[in-house]
C-alpha cells in the first residue's frame, strides 16, 4: 500500500500517499493505519516527518489519532477534501490537451486488458464502487473521488503493474480538469454513472470492440465539457486513429 518516498519533499509525498490510499479504497472508513514506526519505515521517512503528515490529515478531518494501547491512527473520513495536496495536481489549461490526448491512447487499451484478464473479484470490486457512486450522486467531491477509484479498479483488473502506475499518474493529473469541467452537479454525475455502468457491462462481457466503443463515449464527454467550459478547441489536429468513433466514420464517408 505504501512505498518508500523518493522525492525531495518527503512530507508532502507522505500526505499524498496516505490520501491516495484512501481515495483508492485501500483504506476505508474506520480502518487503522500501520503503527507509526512501521508506517515510517514503509515510507522510509523519519517519525517526526510522518507525524507532521498525519497532523495535516487530522486537521483536514481525514484521520483521527487515538492514544492508549488500543489506539493508533484511524481513517475518520473516506472523502479527501480538495485542498489536500490540491496545489500539486493543478495543471495549466494548455497541459490538459496533452492529458486528454494521453488518456485516449491509454485508457481504452487498459479497459480492454481488464476485459481479457479481469477476475470475478475484479468485477465485484468495480460493481461495488458503482453502487457507492450511485449513492453519492448528490455529493460532488465524493462522486469525483469514487469515479477515480473505479478507473483505478479497471487498471488493477488489467494486472499490469506498469500500466497501473501510469494510470495513477494520469488520473492524478486529470483531477483539476474534472474538477473544473464537471460543475453541473447531478446531470453530469448521472450521465457519468450511466456511462460507467455500460462500460462495466462491456468489460464483463469481455468484448474488446464494445469496450472501446463505451470507453470512447465516456472519454468524449469530458473532452466536450472541457472545450465548452474553457472555450478552447483542441490545439492540435487529432490523428484519425484517435478520433471518436462517430467522427472517424464521418471522415471515412467524406
Amino acid at each position: 500500500m505504501f512505498r518508500p518516498v523518493r522525492t525531495r519533499r518527503p512530507f508532502e509525498e507522505a500526505v499524498a500517499q496516505i490520501a491516495d490510499a484512501i481515495r483508492a479504497g485501500d483504506l476505508g472508513l474506520g480502518d487503522r493505519l500501520p503503527p507509526e514506526r512501521t508506517l515510517a519505515s514503509q515510507l522510509d521517512i523519519s517519525r517526526p516527518t510522518l507525524r507532521e503528515a498525519v497532523k495535516v490529515l487530522v486537521n483536514a478531518g481525514v484521520l483521527d489519532v487515538k492514544p492508549g494501547p488500543a489506539g493508533g491512527i484511524f481513517v475518520r473520513s473516506d472523502v479527501i477534501p480538495r485542498e489536500v495536496n490540491a496545489e500539486d495536481w493543478q495543471v495549466r489549461i494548455g497541459e490538459v490537451t496533452d492529458l486528454l490526448e494521453a488518456r485516449r491512447l491509454i485508457q481504452p487499451r487498459v479497459a480492454q486488458l481488464a476485459g481479457l484478464r479481469g477476475t470475478e473479484n475484479d468485477f465485484e470490486t468495480m460493481s461495488t464502487t458503482l453502487d457507492l457512486l450511485a449513492r453519492s450522486i448528490k455529493e460532488r467531491s465524493r462522486f469525483l473521488q469514487l469515479d477515480e477509484r473505479f478507473q483505478l479498479a479497471i487498471a488493477r483488473a488489467a494486472h499490469n503493474r506498469v500500466l497501473l502506475d501510469q494510470m495513477r499518474n494520469l488520473l492524478y493529473q486529470l483531477r483539476s480538469a474534472k474538477d473544473y469541467a464537471l460543475r453541473d452537479g447531478i446531470s453530469d454525475s448521472q450521465w457519468a454513472l450511466d456511462s460507467l455502468n455500460r462500460l462495466l457491462r462491456a468489460i464483463m462481457r469481455r468484448d474488446p470492440r464494445l469496450i472501446e466503443q463505451e470507453m470512447d463515449e465516456h472519454l468524449s464527454y469530458l473532452e466536450q465539457l472541457w472545450a465548452e467550459e474553457t472555450s478552447r478547441a483542441q490545439v492540435r489536429e487529432i490523428p484519425e486513429f484517435m478520433m471518436p468513433f462517430r467522427e472517424r466514420r464521418s471522415a471515412a464517408d467524406g
